[in-house]
């Protein structure tokens, strides 16, 4: 499973042996596995050990998986590793749960430092065990209440947020570390440009990067260059999902230099009838809708990075990339399409790119049907086309640079019955079968 995730080495006949991600994420976990039955999560697969012991102690042998998976990436290469807590841990929290009551913050003011300190330590013993921790995202989707026990989590007002952050940074320096924080996970996109229906909540770009804002941090040394929101629930239509990714590009652009991360989706709920999140599909209908949700947030709302929920899935549902069996003791693993599909992006557009503007046929605007992207590796001069026919009918695209036509020196599709395989172009024209992503790299 880990070589599926992060190898980018080929087999002998040419097949990626997986799809080379850049970034892996780390869930810190806040105890509520230590605590059983009586944390009051009912799925125990949602339950995360926590390193920090009732005594404020900590024991690193906890976290195990998770620690073994961070070793995996990075002997595979993945160059950035992500660390991120759903919750405090449960002795410091309120309620002495890993999920909040009432959608209250689950953790008083007078306890920011202590979780400032708190998880930069668990950056300093990950470092010890020799990961590098590249970002700390400290908080997630603190829009929503997470009341109800579904998992560890807890909500947050921006002032929360911006308090935790400054107690975090100050910890960071105190310890040596290099670790950037990165904020703020909101619950969908348009929270990062509007109050919406969160009025403390919302507008965080402008909240946070706003020298004029009270919550201004954006002068903190840790602090990225970057806001991150999830793409859930603004996918679908597809009118709205575009002019959404609109608003937030043009309110990113009051902001000089800041980027936008998409750091988290996966398939849920019904998308206006376009897809079900509810069960699992292993085939080209999911790994369809997923790039073309990709291709609108690196292209319409601009996003430098864009991350998956999740890696590998027990359930009966559109949010793995590899799946088992719920069993804890044995069982099989199983390929999705979907990871194949993040694979035409994640192994060849590679940090660092620059994405390049797309015309078809001499028009910018694009079908949903036919999406087309383009990245160019600033140092080795190649260009990475990703193309989504999500049609009924093969394509025929000729590709060309500034008006001088160009030749594919590699093909890579995902369709039905290949899973990003390389495939032979005899000519300049390359057809694109229906309901096929196909990445193209020209070398220049």
């Amino acid at each position: 499973m880990a070589e599926l995730l992060f190898s980018r080495e080929a087999d002998s006949g040419g097949h990626p042996k997986g799809i080379g991600l850049s970034l892996w994420r780390f869930n810190i976990g806040a105890g509520s596995a230590e605590q059983g039955e009586e944390s009051g999560i009912r799925d125990e697969w949602r339950r995360a050990e926590s390193f920090m012991k009732g005594d404020g102690s900590y024991d690193w042998s906890k976290q195990a998986g998770q620690v073994w998976f961070a070793h995996a990436a990075q002997e595979f290469g993945v160059p950035n590793l992500l660390v991120f807590p759903n919750s405090p841990p449960v002795h410091m929290t309120k309620n002495g749960k890993a999920y909040a009551n009432n959608g209250e913050a689950n953790l008083a003011s007078s306890r920011f430092d202590d979780f400032g300190n708190y998880m930069a330590d668990v950056i300093k013993g990950m470092e010890r065990k020799g990961l590098h921790v590249d970002y700390i995202s400290p908080v997630n989707e603190p829009q929503w209440d997470w009341s109800d026990g579904g998992q560890e989590g807890t909500p947050f007002l921006n002032t929360d947020i911006a308090g935790i952050v400054r107690s975090l940074d100050a910890s960071l320096s105190e310890k040596g570390l290099t670790t950037k924080i990165d904020i703020a996970e909101a619950g969908k996109i348009n929270y990062l440009y509007e109050d919406a229906d969160k009025p403390a909540r919302g507008r965080q770009i402008k909240q946070f990067f706003d020298q004029g804002s009270e919550n201004y941090i954006g002068n903190l040394s840790h602090v990225g260059n970057a806001i991150s929101g999830h793409s859930y629930f603004t996918t679908s239509p597809y009118t709205a999902a575009i002019q959404q990714r609109q608003n937030l590009a043009t309110e990113m652009k009051t902001m000089d230099g800041l980027e936008y991360w998409m750091s988290e989706y996966c398939i849920l709920g019904d998308n206006g009838g376009e897809i079900n999140g509810s069960g699992r599909d292993l085939g080209i209908n999911a790994a369809l809708y997923m790039a073309r949700v990709v291709h609108n947030d690196l292209t319409v709302s601009n996003a430098s990075a864009w991350h998956w929920w999740l890696a590998i899935s027990p359930y009966d549902y559109k949010d793995g990339l590899i799946y088992i069996d719920s069993d804890k003791h044995d069982g099989e693993y199983y390929e999705s399409k979907m990871l194949w599909s993040l694979g035409n992006y994640s192994r060849f557009i590679r940090p660092g790119y620059q994405r390049k503007g797309v015309s078809i046929d001499g028009a910018k605007a694009q079908s949903a049907d036919f999406l087309v992207s383009a990245f160019m590796d600033p140092e080795e001069n190649e260009l990475v086309y990703v193309i989504v026919n999500s049609g009924i009918a093969p394509v025929a695209v000729s590709l060309s640079v500034d008006g001088e036509s160009v030749s594919p020196s590699k093909t890579y599709m995902t369709s039905d019955t290949l899973d990003l395989a390389p495939v032979d172009i005899e000519n300049q024209v390359v057809t694109i079968p229906e309901r096929t992503i196909a990445t193209i790299i020209v070398n220049q």
